[in-house]
């Protein structure tokens, strides 16, 4: 019997999981299903149950659901309670187990597909909402030099930071508002845009200082065109990703957890690139 998933969001059509996953599936020979199910902005709890009720095995779930995905998991993973947010939902019997994929997809398409090694390096995160939140336990597990986060509001940053403090040698994660990034050690070997600026085409307020030959500067959002922050950190002398590899490599996480079989990404990374 073919396993059926989906991708759960509000919108969904536009979202690339049923391609990558179908790609996984031919790669790999298991025998999945996997669709988009698009869920009422009332209406996620009773999509996941009737989910369950019709046999699936999981879903990942997009926006704006992560946070109440979070609160219908009867368990919820290490790296997803620490989160407060949940992409990847696998149900096992009455049990529905969150998870989140994000950061250690990020982590992968940083260390693997862009090859920067991540320890001992110095970490600037922009922004402290859920995109932020689900990629401090993955850093901190590659052991890097610090974790600087930036917010506008300094005392949103203060308690991510505060947050993981128990996961993080003294010193290792802190807080900063926008404008003391120049003053927070800068240049950095890694700098990450996690603000949804770029969803409106805007500049996070990231100094320049923060930039130099040899950073790399990622921006969470992807598109046929570089974001105005990558832009701006080439122009100051770093190399810039988009978020593509990130998506890819959440998803093959994601994939591992529901198949126990892990897909190479490579190929499908240069297939989503290229239909942009």
């Amino acid at each position: 019997m073919t396993d059926k998933y989906c991708v759960i969001g509000n919108p969904i059509a536009h979202s690339k999981s049923p391609e990558i996953h179908a790609a996984f599936a031919r790669e790999t020979g298991q025998d999945i299903a996997y669709e988009r199910r698009l869920a009422p902005l009332d209406g996620f709890a009773d999509t996941v149950r009737a989910l369950v009720a019709q046999g699936y095995r999981g879903a990942n779930v997009t926006v704006p659901f992560k946070l109440e995905a979070a609160a219908i998991a009867t368990r919820l993973e290490e790296r997803a309670r620490l989160a407060g947010a949940v992409n990847t939902l696998r149900f096992d019997g009455i049990e529905i187990v969150g998870d989140n994929t994000d950061g250690a997809g990020l982590v992968a398409d940083i260390v693997r597909n862009a090859g920067v090694a991540l320890a001992g390096r110095r970490v600037l995160l922009l922004g402290a909402g859920g995109a932020a939140r689900g990629v401090v336990l993955p850093f901190l597990q590659q052991g890097p030099a610090a974790i600087v986060i930036a917010n506008r509001t300094r005392a949103t940053a203060d308690a991510l930071a505060a947050q993981f403090a128990g996961h993080a040698a003294p010193g290792q994660v802190v807080a900063c508002g926008f404008e003391d990034i120049a003053g927070s050690g800068a240049p950095f070997d890694v700098v990450v845009n996690a603000t949804s600026a770029s969803l409106s085409a805007a500049m996070p307020p990231v100094p320049a200082a923060a930039f130099c030959q040899g950073t790399l500067a990622l921006d969470m959002m992807y598109g046929k065109l570089p974001s105005p922050f990558m832009a701006f950190a080439a122009r100051h002398g770093a190399a810039t990703r988009d978020g593509l590899g990130m998506l890819v490599e959440q998803a093959a996480e994601a994939f591992f957890g529901w198949r126990g079989v892990r897909p190479a990404t490579s190929a499908v990374l240069e297939r989503m690139r290229s239909t942009l």
